[in-house]
């Protein structure tokens, strides 16, 4: 894990990420387009034309001339790094102030301390002793 510039990921890394085929790129937002088209009809409402033409040109695209779409996937690509950039802070952040902290904040109001960093001024050592007869050969096997 990288800290450059305060960050916890390096976004100069120069890990080769492939974009999609157009092919694939056209067949995805035709259905998308399809599902906006064909929406209204839950509602008793007519169906949305434009959508319809939008799917079908994609669609005509994706099968016929595949490199026309190129220009867009790699649009579209571009869209969802910088996403992925803005996005993956926030969700982990969240995650973080959502669940850790409260429960260290719980542990704290308990007085629970589960790694034992309470500091010993009267400690000669930390080192916990175990026992021997706990520790055979075939308990260092699988462990997991």
């Amino acid at each position: 894990m990288a800290q450059k510039n305060g960050l916890h990921e390096d976004f100069n890394l120069d890990e080769e990420i492939s974009v999609g085929s157009p092919r694939a790129f056209g067949f995805v937002f035709a259905v998308v387009f399809s599902i906006v088209a064909l929406w209204p009809l839950l509602d008793d409402a007519p169906v949305r034309l434009w959508a319809v033409a939008v799917s079908g040109a994609i669609t005509a695209a994706a099968i016929l001339k595949p490199r026309l779409l190129e220009p867009l996937n790699h649009l579209w690509f571009r869209f969802g790094m910088l996403l992925h950039k803005i996005i993956n802070p926030l969700v982990m952040g969240f995650l973080f102030f959502l669940t850790v902290t409260p429960i260290a904040f719980i542990f704290r109001l308990i007085g629970k301390d589960p790694l034992n960093r309470k500091a010993d001024p009267y400690c000669a050592s930390y080192w916990i002793e175990r026992d021997p007869k706990e520790l055979t050969p075939e308990s260092m096997k699988n462990q997991f």
